[in-house]
């Protein structure tokens, strides 16, 4: 049996959510309140519901966070990586998610297949400098991270898709955080909640525009992972 908490703010959907599960679920109405939950070790795994993103800074305190959000499209499930706007702007912050995923992936028995994205296709180098910068550091990556399943898919995130990728590594956060506004929030693709990489508590990271159906995904996602932890005796 595990336990999971979950925030609620101004967003009603969640404890619509929380009504709508098969287990119990303990409510946390502020991101104190949650965070005193994360360490108290008062649950197994945290969601943030509606709680502001400012709870995301209170995280930082425990570790270095990236985060990696599940979603479902068209019957294909993926991680698409970096989501948070302050995240991935480096070579080097790209290459160290890419590792922290590659881990995760191991953890839950998922062989990775990474598909790297960049500004534009291999024949558009020259259109601007933007777009070399992105295609040159695309490839880059596609070169360090070679021997974890990576393949450089330039822009192409549909040919990535079709083609069974676990993990999008988007050109950075801001990037990573339209993708999964345009395929979540505007388009039919649905979301599981962002895991959170870096520290200890499994804390499941969500939008604060869900759906019933988006919290209750992640309230099963954030079961899922625990239950899985808890029984092999490790945490993510």
């Amino acid at each position: 049996m595990v336990s999971i908490a979950i925030g609620v703010g101004k967003n009603k959907n969640v404890e619509k959510a929380v009504k709508n599960v098969n287990f119990d679920v303990l409510l946390a109405h502020s991101e104190d309140e949650l965070i005193e939950m994360i360490e108290n070790n008062e649950a197994d795994a945290y969601v943030r519901g509606s709680l502001s993103s400012s709870i995301i800074l209170k995280l930082r305190k425990m570790g270095e966070i990236h985060r990696a959000s599940l979603i479902e499209t068209n019957g294909k499930r993926f991680f698409l990586t970096p989501v948070g706007i302050d995240e991935g702007r480096t070579l080097k912050e790209k290459l160290k998610i890419i590792k922290k995923c590659y881990n995760f992936f191991k953890k839950i028995n998922l062989k990775p297949k990474i598909a790297i994205l960049s500004g534009g296709r291999k024949e558009d180098v020259g259109r601007s400098i933007e777009v070399d910068k992105s295609i040159e550091e695309g490839e880059k990556l596609e070169k360090l991270a070679k021997d974890m399943g990576a393949k450089h898919y330039y822009i192409l995130i549909e040919k990535a898709i079709k083609d069974g990728c676990n993990l999008v590594v988007a050109p950075n956060g801001i990037c990573g955080n339209l993708i999964f506004r345009s395929l979540v929030l505007v388009g039919s693709a649905k979301s599981y909640g962002a895991i959170s990489l870096g520290i200890d508590p499994i804390f499941i990271d969500t939008s604060r525009s869900q759906t019933v159906e988006g919290y209750m995904r992640a309230l099963k996602f954030a079961k899922y992972l625990a239950t899985k932890f808890k029984k092999e005796g490790q945490c993510h």
